[in-house]
Protein backbone atom coordinates (compact mmCIF):
# COMPACT_ATOMS: atom_id res chain seq x y z
CA UNK A 1 0.00 0.00 0.00
CA UNK A 2 1.33 3.51 -0.77
CA UNK A 3 1.08 5.34 2.26
CA UNK A 4 2.14 8.35 0.93
CA UNK A 5 0.69 10.86 -0.08
CA UNK A 6 1.50 12.28 -4.14
CA UNK A 7 2.86 15.85 -4.44
CA UNK A 8 -0.34 17.31 -5.32
CA UNK A 9 -2.08 15.87 -2.89
CA UNK A 10 0.22 16.72 -0.25
CA UNK A 11 0.45 20.11 -1.52
CA UNK A 12 -3.33 20.77 -1.52
CA UNK A 13 -3.79 19.36 2.27
CA UNK A 14 -1.10 21.90 3.32
CA UNK A 15 -2.08 24.67 1.41
CA UNK A 16 -1.33 28.05 3.41
CA UNK A 17 0.98 26.52 5.41
CA UNK A 18 4.14 28.67 5.90
CA UNK A 19 6.82 27.19 3.32
CA UNK A 20 9.05 26.50 6.27
CA UNK A 21 6.56 25.15 8.63
CA UNK A 22 7.56 21.66 9.99
CA UNK A 23 5.81 19.04 9.41
CA UNK A 24 2.19 18.25 10.98
CA UNK A 25 2.04 15.66 12.60
CA UNK A 26 -0.49 13.68 10.50
CA UNK A 27 1.15 14.34 7.46
CA UNK A 28 1.33 11.71 4.84
CA UNK A 29 -1.98 10.08 6.97
CA UNK A 30 -4.81 9.77 4.30
CA UNK A 31 -8.37 9.59 5.87
CA UNK A 32 -11.29 8.42 3.95
CA UNK A 33 -14.07 10.43 5.82
CA UNK A 34 -17.98 8.52 4.64
CA UNK A 35 -19.17 10.44 8.15
CA UNK A 36 -22.04 13.50 7.94
CA UNK A 37 -23.29 16.04 10.62
CA UNK A 38 -21.52 16.39 13.63
CA UNK A 39 -19.88 13.35 15.11
CA UNK A 40 -17.90 11.70 12.32
CA UNK A 41 -16.96 15.23 10.95
CA UNK A 42 -16.03 17.00 14.15
CA UNK A 43 -13.64 13.85 14.38
CA UNK A 44 -11.66 13.99 11.32
CA UNK A 45 -11.63 17.76 11.38
CA UNK A 46 -9.05 17.79 13.93
CA UNK A 47 -7.13 14.99 12.19
CA UNK A 48 -7.36 17.14 9.31
CA UNK A 49 -6.14 19.76 11.43
CA UNK A 50 -3.31 17.81 12.68
CA UNK A 51 -2.25 17.20 9.08
CA UNK A 52 -4.03 14.04 7.67
CA UNK A 53 -5.61 14.42 4.20
CA UNK A 54 -8.83 14.21 4.73
CA UNK A 55 -11.31 13.07 1.70
CA UNK A 56 -14.53 13.74 2.90
CA UNK A 57 -16.73 12.05 0.35
CA UNK A 58 -20.27 13.24 -0.27
CA UNK A 59 -23.26 12.04 -2.11
CA UNK A 60 -23.42 14.05 -5.25
CA UNK A 61 -27.44 15.32 -4.86
CA UNK A 62 -26.91 17.09 -1.58
CA UNK A 63 -23.68 15.92 0.14
CA UNK A 64 -23.14 15.66 3.61
CA UNK A 65 -27.03 16.28 5.56
CA UNK A 66 -25.45 19.57 7.85
CA UNK A 67 -25.02 21.16 4.03
CA UNK A 68 -28.78 22.19 4.50
CA UNK A 69 -28.92 22.72 8.14
CA UNK A 70 -29.59 26.54 9.13
CA UNK A 71 -30.76 29.28 9.03
CA UNK A 72 -28.32 30.99 9.15
CA UNK A 73 -26.54 30.42 5.22
CA UNK A 74 -24.09 32.32 3.94
CA UNK A 75 -24.65 32.69 0.25
CA UNK A 76 -26.16 29.31 0.16
CA UNK A 77 -23.77 27.54 2.62
CA UNK A 78 -24.45 26.43 6.12
CA UNK A 79 -22.95 28.29 9.12
CA UNK A 80 -23.92 24.74 10.45
CA UNK A 81 -21.77 22.95 8.24
CA UNK A 82 -18.77 25.49 8.22
CA UNK A 83 -18.05 24.66 11.21
CA UNK A 84 -17.00 21.16 12.03
CA UNK A 85 -15.52 20.77 7.80
CA UNK A 86 -12.20 22.40 7.44
CA UNK A 87 -9.03 21.09 6.55
CA UNK A 88 -11.14 18.79 3.88
CA UNK A 89 -11.25 17.88 0.40
CA UNK A 90 -14.50 17.10 -0.95
CA UNK A 91 -15.10 14.16 -3.08
CA UNK A 92 -19.29 13.41 -4.39
CA UNK A 93 -19.11 9.91 -5.04
CA UNK A 94 -22.53 8.23 -5.68
CA UNK A 95 -21.78 4.81 -3.63
CA UNK A 96 -25.10 3.51 -4.86
CA UNK A 97 -23.70 3.53 -8.61
CA UNK A 98 -21.21 0.42 -9.04
CA UNK A 99 -19.06 2.70 -10.28
CA UNK A 100 -18.83 4.83 -7.68
CA UNK A 101 -18.38 2.02 -5.31
CA UNK A 102 -15.44 1.03 -7.64
CA UNK A 103 -13.46 4.67 -6.96
CA UNK A 104 -14.29 4.43 -3.67
CA UNK A 105 -12.54 1.30 -3.16
CA UNK A 106 -9.94 2.59 -5.32
CA UNK A 107 -9.24 5.64 -2.96
CA UNK A 108 -9.34 3.28 -0.12
CA UNK A 109 -5.82 1.20 -1.60
CA UNK A 110 -4.41 4.59 -1.13
CA UNK A 111 -5.36 5.30 2.47
CA UNK A 112 -4.58 4.37 5.59
CA UNK A 113 -8.42 4.76 7.98
CA UNK A 114 -11.68 4.85 6.25
CA UNK A 115 -14.19 6.36 9.02
CA UNK A 116 -17.78 5.99 9.31
CA UNK A 117 -20.59 7.24 10.95
CA UNK A 118 -23.89 5.45 9.07
CA UNK A 119 -26.02 3.14 11.83
CA UNK A 120 -24.50 -0.16 12.01
CA UNK A 121 -25.38 -2.28 8.83
CA UNK A 122 -25.46 0.22 6.01
CA UNK A 123 -21.55 -0.37 5.31
CA UNK A 124 -23.11 -4.15 4.65
CA UNK A 125 -25.82 -2.81 2.54
CA UNK A 126 -23.26 -0.87 0.29
CA UNK A 127 -20.94 -3.88 0.01
CA UNK A 128 -18.54 -1.59 1.49
CA UNK A 129 -18.01 -4.09 4.87
CA UNK A 130 -14.39 -4.43 6.70
CA UNK A 131 -13.82 -7.59 4.77
CA UNK A 132 -14.42 -5.75 1.46
CA UNK A 133 -12.02 -2.91 2.36
CA UNK A 134 -9.11 -5.20 3.92
CA UNK A 135 -9.49 -7.19 0.98
CA UNK A 136 -8.32 -3.97 -1.51
CA UNK A 137 -6.42 -2.66 1.90
CA UNK A 138 -4.99 -5.08 4.58
CA UNK A 139 -3.35 -2.41 6.53
CA UNK A 140 -6.36 -0.67 6.86
CA UNK A 141 -7.42 1.22 10.19
CA UNK A 142 -11.54 1.46 10.34
CA UNK A 143 -13.54 3.33 12.59
CA UNK A 144 -17.29 2.90 12.99
CA UNK A 145 -18.94 5.58 15.27
CA UNK A 146 -22.97 5.15 16.50
CA UNK A 147 -25.40 6.28 18.47
CA UNK A 148 -25.72 2.87 20.70
CA UNK A 149 -22.79 0.34 19.23
CA UNK A 150 -22.88 -2.71 16.87
CA UNK A 151 -24.19 -5.01 19.87
CA UNK A 152 -26.89 -5.25 22.05
CA UNK A 153 -30.97 -4.29 22.22
CA UNK A 154 -30.39 -0.75 20.86
CA UNK A 155 -27.54 -1.01 18.30
CA UNK A 156 -30.33 -0.35 15.73
CA UNK A 157 -31.74 3.49 17.20
CA UNK A 158 -30.76 6.07 15.79
CA UNK A 159 -27.75 7.97 17.20
CA UNK A 160 -29.67 11.74 17.52
CA UNK A 161 -27.60 14.05 20.25
CA UNK A 162 -30.66 14.54 21.93
CA UNK A 163 -31.31 11.32 22.32
CA UNK A 164 -28.19 9.76 23.13
CA UNK A 165 -28.01 13.12 25.96
CA UNK A 166 -31.31 11.67 27.84
CA UNK A 167 -30.49 7.83 27.37
CA UNK A 168 -26.85 8.57 29.00
CA UNK A 169 -27.77 10.12 32.50
CA UNK A 170 -26.42 13.39 31.35
CA UNK A 171 -29.86 15.20 31.45
CA UNK A 172 -31.16 13.65 34.61
CA UNK A 173 -28.59 15.68 36.24
CA UNK A 174 -28.66 18.93 34.44
CA UNK A 175 -31.19 21.66 35.15
CA UNK A 176 -32.73 23.04 38.25
CA UNK A 177 -33.74 21.30 41.05
CA UNK A 178 -37.35 20.14 40.72
CA UNK A 179 -36.85 21.41 36.96
CA UNK A 180 -37.38 19.76 33.96
CA UNK A 181 -34.16 17.45 32.96
CA UNK A 182 -32.29 19.78 30.63
CA UNK A 183 -29.74 19.32 27.90
CA UNK A 184 -26.10 20.61 27.47
CA UNK A 185 -26.36 23.61 25.25
CA UNK A 186 -23.86 22.01 22.56
CA UNK A 187 -24.20 18.65 20.82
CA UNK A 188 -21.71 17.29 23.51
CA UNK A 189 -22.40 13.41 22.67
CA UNK A 190 -21.70 14.21 19.06
CA UNK A 191 -18.35 16.22 20.26
CA UNK A 192 -16.92 13.59 22.84
CA UNK A 193 -17.94 10.57 20.97
CA UNK A 194 -15.53 12.37 17.88
CA UNK A 195 -13.09 13.29 20.28
CA UNK A 196 -13.06 9.76 20.89
CA UNK A 197 -12.69 8.73 17.74
CA UNK A 198 -9.27 10.99 17.31
CA UNK A 199 -7.59 9.14 20.33
CA UNK A 200 -8.88 5.69 18.86
CA UNK A 201 -6.98 6.74 15.56
CA UNK A 202 -4.06 8.08 16.83
CA UNK A 203 -4.25 5.05 19.11
CA UNK A 204 -4.42 2.57 16.02
CA UNK A 205 -1.84 3.96 13.74
CA UNK A 206 0.94 4.41 16.91
CA UNK A 207 -0.24 0.27 16.86
CA UNK A 208 0.68 -0.42 12.90
CA UNK A 209 3.62 1.54 13.14
CA UNK A 210 4.98 -0.62 15.33
CA UNK A 211 3.05 -3.84 15.34
CA UNK A 212 2.23 -3.73 11.68
CA UNK A 213 -1.48 -4.63 13.13
CA UNK A 214 -4.38 -2.21 11.90
CA UNK A 215 -7.44 -2.43 14.50
CA UNK A 216 -10.87 -1.70 14.05
CA UNK A 217 -11.95 1.24 16.18
CA UNK A 218 -15.47 1.27 17.29
CA UNK A 219 -17.25 4.11 19.29
CA UNK A 220 -20.29 4.64 20.80
CA UNK A 221 -22.08 7.61 21.11
CA UNK A 222 -24.11 6.37 24.27
CA UNK A 223 -20.83 5.05 25.73
CA UNK A 224 -18.70 8.31 24.78
CA UNK A 225 -21.10 10.22 26.93
CA UNK A 226 -21.61 8.18 29.78
CA UNK A 227 -18.35 7.88 30.62
CA UNK A 228 -18.32 11.48 31.99
CA UNK A 229 -20.65 10.59 34.12
CA UNK A 230 -17.37 10.06 36.54
CA UNK A 231 -18.20 11.37 40.40
CA UNK A 232 -21.99 11.03 39.90
CA UNK A 233 -21.76 7.24 38.28
CA UNK A 234 -19.26 7.01 41.68
CA UNK A 235 -21.89 8.09 44.17
CA UNK A 236 -24.33 5.76 42.76
CA UNK A 237 -22.19 2.90 42.91
CA UNK A 238 -21.11 3.76 46.33
CA UNK A 239 -24.82 4.54 47.56
CA UNK A 240 -27.11 2.99 45.28
CA UNK A 241 -28.94 6.60 44.83
CA UNK A 242 -28.74 8.27 41.95
CA UNK A 243 -27.61 11.90 41.82
CA UNK A 244 -30.46 14.56 41.13
CA UNK A 245 -30.24 18.12 39.25
CA UNK A 246 -28.72 20.61 41.64
CA UNK A 247 -28.76 23.77 39.04
CA UNK A 248 -25.50 25.12 38.76
CA UNK A 249 -24.34 23.39 42.28
CA UNK A 250 -22.02 21.35 42.90
CA UNK A 251 -23.03 17.88 45.02
CA UNK A 252 -19.67 18.20 47.07
CA UNK A 253 -18.56 21.62 46.78
CA UNK A 254 -19.78 25.01 48.58
CA UNK A 255 -19.92 27.40 47.07
CA UNK A 256 -19.06 26.24 43.99
CA UNK A 257 -21.76 27.71 41.76
CA UNK A 258 -23.06 30.48 40.02
CA UNK A 259 -24.07 34.08 41.63
CA UNK A 260 -26.05 37.34 40.40
CA UNK A 261 -23.72 40.44 40.60
CA UNK A 262 -25.21 43.68 40.48
CA UNK A 263 -24.99 43.96 36.50
CA UNK A 264 -25.02 39.88 35.64
CA UNK A 265 -23.54 36.39 36.90
CA UNK A 266 -20.51 35.33 37.54
CA UNK A 267 -19.18 31.58 38.66
CA UNK A 268 -17.22 31.03 41.57
CA UNK A 269 -15.27 27.71 43.08
CA UNK A 270 -14.33 28.29 46.59
CA UNK A 271 -13.20 24.54 46.14
CA UNK A 272 -11.45 24.36 49.83
CA UNK A 273 -10.54 25.71 52.60
CA UNK A 274 -7.82 28.07 51.64
CA UNK A 275 -9.96 29.70 48.97
CA UNK A 276 -12.74 30.37 51.73
CA UNK A 277 -10.32 32.10 53.94
CA UNK A 278 -9.39 34.40 50.85
CA UNK A 279 -12.61 34.51 49.80
CA UNK A 280 -14.36 36.17 53.22
CA UNK A 281 -10.78 38.11 53.50
CA UNK A 282 -11.97 40.09 50.12
CA UNK A 283 -15.20 40.58 51.07
CA UNK A 284 -15.11 41.72 54.38
CA UNK A 285 -17.23 38.34 55.32
CA UNK A 286 -15.46 38.01 58.63
CA UNK A 287 -18.54 36.91 60.71
CA UNK A 288 -18.96 34.33 57.83
CA UNK A 289 -15.26 32.99 58.22
CA UNK A 290 -15.94 33.14 62.06
CA UNK A 291 -19.36 30.68 61.36
CA UNK A 292 -18.65 27.70 63.16
CA UNK A 293 -21.39 26.18 60.28
CA UNK A 294 -18.67 27.17 57.41
CA UNK A 295 -15.01 26.16 58.85
CA UNK A 296 -14.57 23.29 57.09
CA UNK A 297 -15.48 22.21 53.38
CA UNK A 298 -17.62 19.25 54.34
CA UNK A 299 -19.71 21.82 56.81
CA UNK A 300 -19.58 24.39 53.77
CA UNK A 301 -21.50 21.60 52.02
CA UNK A 302 -23.97 20.21 54.48
CA UNK A 303 -25.31 23.81 55.19
CA UNK A 304 -25.27 24.97 51.95
CA UNK A 305 -28.63 26.08 52.26
CA UNK A 306 -27.90 28.90 54.96
CA UNK A 307 -24.56 29.45 53.10
CA UNK A 308 -25.76 30.14 50.00
CA UNK A 309 -27.86 32.83 49.91
CA UNK A 310 -25.17 34.81 52.36
CA UNK A 311 -23.17 34.82 49.49
CA UNK A 312 -25.25 36.08 47.27
CA UNK A 313 -25.91 38.91 49.47
CA UNK A 314 -22.88 39.56 49.33
CA UNK A 315 -22.00 39.60 45.53
CA UNK A 316 -25.27 41.17 44.64
CA UNK A 317 -23.06 44.58 46.37
CA UNK A 318 -21.15 45.12 43.37
CA UNK A 319 -20.98 44.49 39.80
CA UNK A 320 -19.43 41.24 37.99
CA UNK A 321 -16.34 43.04 36.57
CA UNK A 322 -15.13 44.07 40.52
CA UNK A 323 -15.74 40.84 41.82
CA UNK A 324 -14.10 38.95 39.36
CA UNK A 325 -10.89 41.33 39.35
CA UNK A 326 -10.29 41.52 43.33
CA UNK A 327 -11.42 37.84 43.79
CA UNK A 328 -9.08 36.41 40.88
CA UNK A 329 -6.60 38.70 42.31
CA UNK A 330 -6.35 36.80 45.59
CA UNK A 331 -6.56 33.79 43.77
CA UNK A 332 -10.06 32.72 44.39
CA UNK A 333 -11.17 30.44 41.43
CA UNK A 334 -13.82 32.88 39.74
CA UNK A 335 -14.93 33.79 36.25
CA UNK A 336 -17.70 35.32 34.11
CA UNK A 337 -20.58 33.96 32.49
CA UNK A 338 -19.93 34.65 29.07
CA UNK A 339 -21.72 34.88 25.94
CA UNK A 340 -20.86 32.90 22.50
CA UNK A 341 -20.22 36.59 21.40
CA UNK A 342 -17.92 37.39 23.73
CA UNK A 343 -16.36 34.03 24.02
CA UNK A 344 -15.49 34.40 20.18
CA UNK A 345 -13.93 38.12 20.77
CA UNK A 346 -12.12 37.61 23.82
CA UNK A 347 -8.38 38.61 24.23
CA UNK A 348 -7.55 35.45 25.91
CA UNK A 349 -8.64 34.02 22.54
CA UNK A 350 -7.88 35.78 19.61
CA UNK A 351 -4.26 36.43 21.18
CA UNK A 352 -3.71 33.06 21.10
CA UNK A 353 -4.51 32.77 17.54
CA UNK A 354 -7.52 30.91 18.35
CA UNK A 355 -10.35 32.27 16.33
CA UNK A 356 -9.23 30.77 12.72
CA UNK A 357 -10.11 32.83 9.37
CA UNK A 358 -10.56 31.30 6.38
CA UNK A 359 -11.67 32.19 2.66
CA UNK A 360 -14.31 30.38 1.03
CA UNK A 361 -14.90 30.39 -2.19
CA UNK A 362 -18.69 31.66 -2.57
CA UNK A 363 -18.81 32.91 1.05
CA UNK A 364 -15.92 34.74 1.80
CA UNK A 365 -14.07 35.01 4.81
CA UNK A 366 -15.25 32.16 7.24
CA UNK A 367 -14.04 32.03 10.99
CA UNK A 368 -13.90 29.13 13.34
CA UNK A 369 -12.30 28.01 16.45
CA UNK A 370 -9.43 26.44 15.72
CA UNK A 371 -8.04 23.13 17.77
CA UNK A 372 -6.29 23.73 20.96
CA UNK A 373 -3.76 21.33 20.47
CA UNK A 374 -0.11 23.17 20.11
CA UNK A 375 2.67 21.65 19.58
CA UNK A 376 6.08 23.02 21.32
CA UNK A 377 4.01 26.65 21.53
CA UNK A 378 3.70 27.25 17.62
CA UNK A 379 1.75 29.53 16.24
CA UNK A 380 -1.85 28.61 14.64
CA UNK A 381 -1.19 27.51 10.35
CA UNK A 382 -3.10 28.35 8.04
CA UNK A 383 -6.30 26.10 7.46
CA UNK A 384 -7.83 25.46 3.90
CA UNK A 385 -12.09 26.59 4.19
CA UNK A 386 -14.49 23.97 4.35
CA UNK A 387 -15.08 22.66 1.10
CA UNK A 388 -18.04 23.23 -1.44
CA UNK A 389 -19.63 19.65 -2.61
CA UNK A 390 -17.42 18.18 -5.17
CA UNK A 391 -15.07 20.82 -4.84
CA UNK A 392 -12.65 18.48 -5.24
CA UNK A 393 -13.52 15.82 -7.19
CA UNK A 394 -11.93 16.35 -9.78
CA UNK A 395 -8.73 16.74 -7.93
CA UNK A 396 -8.96 13.80 -6.35
CA UNK A 397 -9.96 11.34 -8.96
CA UNK A 398 -7.06 12.69 -11.33
CA UNK A 399 -4.10 13.08 -8.77
CA UNK A 400 -4.50 10.31 -6.31
CA UNK A 401 -6.19 7.69 -9.15
CA UNK A 402 -5.10 8.75 -12.22
CA UNK A 403 -8.30 9.36 -14.14
CA UNK A 404 -8.00 10.95 -17.12
CA UNK A 405 -10.35 13.84 -18.17
CA UNK A 406 -12.21 12.18 -20.84
CA UNK A 407 -13.24 9.38 -18.27
CA UNK A 408 -14.32 12.13 -15.35
CA UNK A 409 -16.60 13.72 -17.85
CA UNK A 410 -18.28 10.41 -18.48
CA UNK A 411 -18.62 9.88 -14.34
CA UNK A 412 -20.25 13.04 -14.22
CA UNK A 413 -22.31 12.56 -17.18
CA UNK A 414 -23.27 9.51 -15.95
CA UNK A 415 -24.07 10.97 -12.15
CA UNK A 416 -21.44 8.66 -10.39
CA UNK A 417 -19.74 11.91 -9.34
CA UNK A 418 -19.96 15.71 -8.98
CA UNK A 419 -17.32 17.80 -9.31
CA UNK A 420 -18.11 21.30 -7.52
CA UNK A 421 -14.96 23.03 -8.76
CA UNK A 422 -16.16 24.49 -11.84
CA UNK A 423 -19.07 25.15 -10.62
CA UNK A 424 -17.35 27.30 -7.70
CA UNK A 425 -15.55 28.97 -10.43
CA UNK A 426 -18.47 30.01 -12.02
CA UNK A 427 -20.16 31.04 -9.13
CA UNK A 428 -16.83 33.74 -8.35
CA UNK A 429 -16.98 34.60 -11.69
CA UNK A 430 -21.01 35.93 -11.05
CA UNK A 431 -20.08 37.30 -7.96
CA UNK A 432 -17.27 39.36 -9.62
CA UNK A 433 -19.81 40.78 -11.95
Amino acid sequence: MDQRLSADATASATAGSARHAPARPLEGIRIIDLTRVVSGPFATMHLGDLGADVIKIEAPAKGDDSRAFGPPFVEGESAYFLSVNRNKRSCAIDLKHEAGRKLLLELVETADVVIENFRPGTMQRLELDLATLRQHNPHLICCSISGFGSQGPDAQRPGYDLIVQGESGVMDITGEAGGQPTKVGTSIADMVAGLFAVQGILSALYERAHTGVARCVEISMLDALASLLTFNAGIYFTTGQSPTRRGNEHPTISPYETFETSDGWINLGVANDKFWRLFCDITGARALYDDARFVTAPQRVEHRQALRPLVSDILRGNTRSHWVEKLGAAGVPCGLIRTVGEVCEAPQLTQRGMIVSMQHPVAGEVKNIATPVRFDDEAMRAASAPPMLGQHTHEILSTVLGISDDVIDTLRSHGTIRDGATQAGQIKQVAKK
